[in-house]
């Protein structure tokens, strides 16, 4: 789904669906009262969010395997797989397609190895089976079946929580108060236009910034299209780029392409002689003969201290 508007700020929308809201809170209280967490022998790093849509969970995963191996470990991700059909796999990503782990898990698989299982217990330990000295989990903050041993939260610097209010009302996950008990850091990406560092200070808190990984040279007008949580990030930082955006479209998060839609997509570029644009995330459930249509703005994070964060991770590895 696309953020809606109302998640923002409280309008009346949100206020109609605060009951929804509650009710939504309470669920996920239950569910991280109830279920027992189980331990595993080798650390356990999560990379969550209280809030739906994108706030950088993927990269800053990635990121965070690469530091780890910096420091001499063995990293290996457990995600839950969304929009997938297999449960319990490591990902092989010259053999799996998005519709059976992924679309993020294909993305990690860049960086270290992948298991998938929305149990990410059973995840974790198909991971150390596999060889993993250290558990990264993309996301699983609400998910109470792995124990963590350190919890990081992202916040998008420009959105920071929204308005405060629970799905449907809001964007949140669960309470505000109740998320920031389990966690150990913050991580704040972008701009902090929300004072997050100042509201969130008894915590230690890490800043970075989503860039481009290469200079993009482009002669022609672009058409940018996303399947992401907050697709206007993705266009912003085209734009940030001096790329010339002539149409943005958006799709659903975790979007799966029809051949109708890329063909059509095709065809709206060749009739306004546009480059067609798209993150690697949506990339990747292009089909291979149709890619070379297709360009792909690839993004890394640039931390604004980048020592401090390693030292910090070295105290729990």
């Amino acid at each position: 789904m696309k953020t809606p508007n109302y998640w923002k700020n409280k309008n009346i929308y949100s206020y109609l669906l605060s009951p929804l809201g509650w009710l939504y809170q309470w669920a996920a209280f239950l569910n991280l009262s109830i279920k027992k967490s189980q331990s595993v022998d080798k650390p356990v790093i999560c990379i969550g969010n209280l809030t739906a849509g994108g706030t950088g969970k993927t990269p800053v995963s990635i990121s965070f395997a690469q530091i780890l191996k910096e420091l001499g470990k063995k990293p290996f991700f457990v995600s839950r797989g969304y929009g997938g059909n297999l449960h319990n796999v490591m990902v092989d990503a010259n053999k799996h397609s998005p519709q059976e782990v992924g679309d993020e898990p294909l993305l990690l698989a860049r960086q270290a190895p992948v298991v998938v299982n929305p149990n990410r217990f059973e995840g974790a330990k198909l991971a150390i089976k596999n060889g993993a000295d250290i558990i990264v989990m993309d996301d699983g903050f609400q998910n109470p079946s792995l124990k963590k041993d350190l919890s990081f939260l992202v916040f998008d610097g420009e959105f920071g929580y929204g308005n405060g209010m629970c799905i449907p009302a809001g964007p949140l996950r669960e309470s505000l108060a109740s998320g920031l008990k389990r966690a150990q850091a913050i991580i704040i990406i972008g701009e902090d236009k929300h004072h997050l560092e100042k509201k969130f200070k008894q915590f230690p808190i890490f800043k970075g910034q989503i860039l481009p990984k290469t200079n993009i040279i482009e002669t022609k007008p672009i058409i940018a299209f996303a399947g992401i949580g907050r697709p206007e990030k993705f266009y912003t930082s085209l734009r940030l780029c001096g790329l010339k955006v002539y149409q943005t479209i958006d799709f659903p998060d975790h979007h799966q392409y029809t051949k109708e839609e890329l063909l059509s997509l095709i065809e709206k570029a060749k009739q306004n002689q546009c480059a067609l644009y798209t993150t690697s995330k949506d990339f990747v459930k292009i089909p291979s003969d149709l890619r070379r249509n297709f360009k792909v703005l690839d993004i890394e994070i640039k931390w604004e201290d980048k020592e401090k964060l390693k030292e910090f991770l070295s105290q729990i590895i």
